[in-house]
């Protein structure tokens, strides 16, 4: 069944509630893996993914990009015993000559459908995504399908979503990653997965309220899935998966995700004067009762917004919680940037639209994601996140 990624449509005009609106200016190396440690990227991987003696595995890459991490990585993959299968071009019509090969060959020119089919017949049992790769790419979209299945398991070697505080998208450059190459490397993986199921069970238990300085927003999870990106890719971890992205683990990791029983879904939030894509908007404050959009106002670019969470009008709209833990990615005195969606310590985000990935019931093709890095997260009567910091 054919379903579309909210992913691939999102309006991702990322909004920031922060003291500091001034926007930062950056030279701008672009990034070559040349300049990465990559045998240490690779080893770490396969530390990560700890794989089994017999397991199946592909990669998506780009070519001349990260050639050599396909090299180091393949022969790690047959040195633990596992199967390498070989390495698929973004554009499943052409590669280059060494990657050939029959697994290869047997993708050429496939539909997502047709991937999937193959994907899943060959009882394919890890798919390894290299930095360039995303959803909207034919052999990416069609291991999330298997994966939807509740098949397999995915590394998604991230290289993106770094903003600055304003919410300007800042291109990956030298700089940045060797930053998240250092995070990659050095996290401190035990307590990031301590600190995950520490929140996981007090926000089950508890509940959950998010302020800021205008706002309030509470909800309750249930027994809804909370997905712990701590850098966890065995097979023993994706077996337990219950949804698309506890079987999809991200490196660099740090955030936590889960949908809120919709139902659950109190209070308003406020955003700051920002850009919805082209729109400017100002002033905006959206009320949820009973997890129902029941009022929006703006003293700019009102209508816009209104067409775009009218859904809300009729239905469920809130889309998920995340929460950044890893340090080493937090908004600190010497770092004046949001690097990788959010998944530093103290930073909230809160999303509007589709959640079925996450678990939830909300449907239809929009998401909007909206980053804050001056929240407060209290869960019952303890303050986990002040103004942005992470206290626990």
């Amino acid at each position: 069944m054919k379903k579309l990624q909210p992913c691939l449509i999102i309006l991702f005009s990322i909004v920031i509630l922060t003291a500091c609106q001034k926007k930062a200016t950056e030279t701008v190396i672009p990034l070559k893996s040349s300049s990465l440690d990559l045998k240490a990227l690779s080893a770490k991987v396969m530390e990560r993914v700890n794989l089994q003696p017999g397991e199946k595995v592909f990669m998506v890459g780009q070519p001349s990009e990260f050639d050599s991490l396909i090299v180091l990585l393949s022969d790690q993959i047959t040195k633990s015993g596992g199967v390498y299968l070989g390495t698929i071009n973004v554009d499943t019509t052409s590669w280059p000559g060494a990657w050939n090969n029959d697994f290869v060959m047997s993708t050429n020119g496939k539909t997502k459908e047709e991937l999937t089919k193959l994907f899943d017949s060959l009882a394919i049992d890890l798919g390894i995504m290299l930095p360039g790769p995303t959803p909207a790419n034919v052999p990416y979209g069609a291991w999330q399908d298997v994966l939807r299945m509740g098949k397999g398991r995915a590394v998604h070697f991230h290289w993106a979503g770094a903003n600055t505080l304003a919410g300007s998208a800042i291109p990956v450059d030298s700089t940045i990653g060797k930053i998240y190459q250092k995070v990659i490397l050095e996290t401190d993986y035990q307590n990031l997965t301590l600190i995950q199921s520490a929140f996981e069970n007090a926000i089950r238990k508890d509940g959950v309220t998010i302020t800021t300085p205008n706002s309030s927003l509470s909800f309750k999870i249930g027994d809804r899935p909370v997905t712990k990106q701590d850098g966890d890719a065995s097979k023993s971890r994706a077996e337990k998966g219950r949804n698309l992205i506890d079987r999809e683990v991200e490196l660099p990791a740090g955030a936590i995700r889960v949908a809120p029983m919709e139902e659950t879904v109190e209070g308003t939030i406020g955003f700051p004067n920002t850009m919805w894509g082209d729109q400017r908007v100002e002033g905006l404050f959206v009320t949820f009762k009973k997890g129902k959009i029941t009022d929006i106002k703006a003293t700019e670019g009102l209508e816009f917004v209104k067409s775009k969470l009218e859904a809300g009008k009729e239905g469920y709209l809130f889309r998920e919680l995340a929460v950044g833990f890893n340090p080493m990615l937090a908004v600190t005195d010497d770092n004046q940037r949001i690097l990788h969606y959010g998944y530093g310590a103290g930073i909230v985000r809160i999303s509007f639209g589709n959640n079925e990935e996450l678990g939830g019931i909300v449907g239809g093709d929009f998401a909007r994601i909206n980053l804050f890095t001056d929240a407060t997260v209290t869960v019952g009567k303890d303050v986990w996140i002040k103004d942005g910091k992470l206290l626990k």
